[in-house]
């Protein structure tokens, strides 16, 4: 008489039916990428071009704040200008680089930020989480998306005191004082360069 077959009716485990790593392999196919060629590097001549118009906006705005803000201990300068400068000079014809991106995504991502300090400053991270994705949502509804909005956002809501003590002045200052400078600036170095047009648009 044979013996009965121990493995006769065992279960599969969840984690090796097939089901489940088919599941997991539609999970992750994505990840792998579309194939699709790296960014080639940029010529020369844009390389220098966007050299020089960071280096010059970044620079109008540091010596604007440091004229006009630094006895007050109110910045001028944030980080996410850094983020716009590399749209600005370095893909200038990116729908996220148009005026009306630039200037609207800082100024309602500056409102929002401001705004969930206000109410949310006793949980910082809550507010930092509330104020990061709400200005995502804001900038969509009003067809102004920047991605360094989200950064001016964030600024707003970090807690540092030169920000706190700025209060609701961060929005006229940060979301469209710096923002104004950049412009300008992009306007006139991208029109200088050869084969460089900026904006695409003002809509």
């Amino acid at each position: 008489m044979n013996a009965p077959d121990p493995t006769r009716h065992a279960t599969p485990s969840a984690a090796t039916t097939p089901d489940t790593a088919g599941g997991l392999a539609r999970f992750f196919a994505p990840w792998r990428g579309s194939g699709g060629a790296p960014m080639p590097p940029a010529p020369g001549r844009e390389i220098v071009w966007a050299w020089l118009g960071a280096l010059i906006g970044i620079g109008a705005v540091a010596a604007c704040g440091a004229l006009l803000f630094d006895g007050i201990g109110l910045p001028l300068l944030i980080g996410s200008y850094g983020a716009s400068a590399v749209l600005l000079f370095g893909a200038s014809q990116s729908p996220l680089a148009q005026p009306r991106n630039l200037l609207g995504g800082h100024l309602v991502s500056a409102v929002v930020g401001v705004l969930c300090w206000q109410l949310f400053h006793d949980t910082p991270a809550l507010a930092q989480a509330l104020a990061v994705a709400s200005a995502i949502a804001a900038m969509q509804a009003t067809r102004t998306l920047h991605p360094p909005g989200g950064a001016t956002a964030l600024i707003a809501t970090l807690g540092t005191p030169e920000i706190v003590r700025s209060g609701w002045l961060f929005v006229p200052v940060c979301g469209v004082g710096g923002p104004v400078i950049l412009l300008l600036v992009a306007l006139t170095i991208n029109n200088l360069a050869p084969g460089r047009r900026y904006p695409v648009t003002w809509r």
